[in-house]
């Protein structure tokens, strides 16, 4: 990619998240983005069909980044470890105001239901990794139960000014999940 389309697209994206912190989406226009990004209008329309557009690719840039920042290539055992989560929780916190707006968003496609279908993807591929012995609807309930509920804590984190820290959150949500896996298992024993 051209180095001057890679720093324009950049800008852009720069620009509109910090521009939908500061005011709703709905309000935003490719004029401000534009103008905040240091580019005209056309450089913006050149990259994106719309701000919807560009706030889709700005999603899947934020969990292409939180993926790769929280994945752990040695987690072992049927279920992900509590490691990644706690890297996944850490980096929200990190960028809390991002995600918090990101989550908030309710005229679009939610980046709720994109975090969901991530975190749902890496625990199903983890339990297809280790060979668990559950029938397909089995699993996709628990993994859609485990996603919902990861996400629901994390939503209600920011909601509630993040009572705790990223390690207390993980901890409780933590053994909650713990036992919620143990019942699976238990049943299926």
């Amino acid at each position: 990619m051209d180095r001057r389309v890679k720093k324009n697209q950049t800008a852009i994206m720069n620009a509109f998240m910090h521009l939908i912190t500061e005011k709703e989406f709905g309000k935003i226009t490719i004029n401000e983005i534009a103008e905040r990004a240091d580019v005209n209008r056309g450089t913006v329309y050149s990259h994106y069909s719309d701000k919807y557009d560009l706030l889709d690719k700005c999603i899947e840039n934020q969990l292409i980044h939180l993926m790769e920042s929280c994945y752990s290539p040695d987690a072992t055992g049927p279920f992900p470890s509590k490691m990644p989560l706690l890297r996944t929780i850490k980096e929200i916190e990190k960028n809390a105001r991002v995600y918090k707006t990101l989550l908030s968003i309710k005229d679009v496609p939610s980046f709720r239901v994109h975090l969901s279908r991530m975190i749902n993807q890496q625990i199903m591929e983890h339990m297809n990794e280790n060979h668990l012995n559950l029938d397909e609807l089995d699993k996709s309930i628990f993994v859609q139960f485990m996603s919902s509920a990861i996400v629901g804590v994390i939503e209600w984190w920011f909601s509630q000014s993040m009572p705790c820290s990223a390690e207390e959150l993980t901890e409780r949500l933590w053994s909650l999940l713990e036992m919620n896996r143990s019942i699976l298992v238990d049943a299926k024993s």
